[in-house]
Parts: structure tokens; C-alpha cells; sequence
């Protein structure tokens, strides 16, 4: 094949290739509600996926070495929100029906000092280890009512795989705290700069 020939062809090919993506269809819009909580039909909440690619709001933590020993919640708390239910938030200032809180769990890297820190490339301090477990706050009126509107889920404390789906913890094993402490909305939102 001469060089004009191979020329000539990859012309042709290129506007071919032109063309067919100015042919091709529309791109559907997603439906509007698609962000919306996934319930399976006894009602226990079905675990998001995808969650990671989502808004990133904090991760607190309230290590062991710093505990006695004996944190509560010893793990990075890394939380997530929708980016349709944090859309609404930033335009309103409340969480919108619907809205997830996802916090997944991660480990303290193994420690290499009595109070649980451990030394890195940039200095001593707690670092992230293994991920460890799934909870989730759902916003749902017609569901929680009596517990001011959210409901609490375990998808597991531990390694992945987690549950696919979860039923709602009682009121005293998260809500209550959650009613006590929180700052708004029963959203503890000082630990997450974007939400104030």
C-alpha cells in the first residue's frame, strides 16, 4: 500500500469514526430518585454500592492508645454522603429525605508506640490501616419517626465482604446517643467542616 493510499485510509476511517459518535443517541438522563436509600421488601436497607466515589466528608477518630485502651470507636471513621443529598444540603441547609451517611471503618496501622502512634515518612502519628466495617444513617420520616426521623444500620464490624443488606439497630443502640449529642439534625456536623 503506498503511503498516499494509507494516508487516504486513515482519513476515511477517522470521519467514519467522526460520524458515529455524532450519531449516537443521547445520553439518558438518570432518574432523579435513583440516590434514594434501596429497601429490600421485609424492609432492611440495601448497602450502596459505589459509596467511595461519593462526597467525603471527614474521618474522625478516638484511637485506643489515647483511650486507656478502650475507645468506643477506635477506628478511622471515614464518612460519605451522596452527592445529590449533600447538592440539597449545600442549597438548604437540612438533609433532605433520603439522605445517607455512610461510615466505613478503617484500623489504626499497627502501632509502634505504647499510646498507639506509629512513625511514617511524615512524621509520628495514626495512620490507616485495613477497612473494618459499614454503619449507615438513613434520613426517613415515614420509617423512624420515633426516633427522630433517622434510622441506624450495622452492615458489619469487620473486613470486607459486608452485608448486602441490614435491618435497623433498636433506638438505644445508636439513635440515642445520636439524640443526646448531636448538633443538628441528629448530625454530630462539628466534626465535618463541609457541613458547616
Amino acid at each position: 500500500m503506498t503511503n498516499k493510499l494509507r494516508y487516504g485510509f486513515a482519513a476515511m476511517l477517522s470521519a467514519i469514526v467522526l460520524a458515529a459518535g455524532m450519531m449516537s443517541p443521547p445520553a439518558v438522563a438518570q432518574d432523579k430518585a435513583g440516590w434514594q436509600p434501596k429497601w429490600t421488601e421485609d424492609g432492611q436497607l440495601v448497602l450502596p454500592g459505589g459509596y467511595r466515589k461519593w462526597v467525603y466528608l471527614g474521618s474522625p477518630l478516638t484511637p485506643n492508645g489515647l483511650n486507656d485502651g478502650e475507645a468506643g470507636f477506635p477506628e478511622f471513621h471515614n464518612v460519605y454522603i451522596q452527592p445529590e443529598a449533600f447538592a440539597i444540603y449545600e442549597e438548604t441547609g437540612e438533609f433532605a429525605e433520603g439522605t445517607i451517611l455512610l461510615k466505613e471503618l478503617q484500623l489504626v496501622a499497627e502501632p509502634q508506640e505504647d499510646d498507639g502512634s506509629r512513625y511514617e515518612v511524615s512524621g509520628r502519628g495514626y495512620f490507616p490501616g485495613a477497612y473494618n466495617g459499614i454503619d449507615i444513617a438513613v434520613k426517613d420520616s415515614s420509617r423512624f419517626a420515633e426516633s427522630q426521623n433517622w434510622g441506624y444500620f450495622n452492615f458489619g464490624h469487620h473486613a470486607p465482604p459486608y452485608a448486602e443488606t441490614a435491618a435497623a439497630a433498636p433506638t438505644s443502640a445508636c439513635a440515642q446517643c445520636h439524640i443526646d449529642n448531636a448538633d443538628r439534625d441528629m448530625v454530630f456536623t462539628r466534626f465535618y467542616r463541609l457541613l458547616n
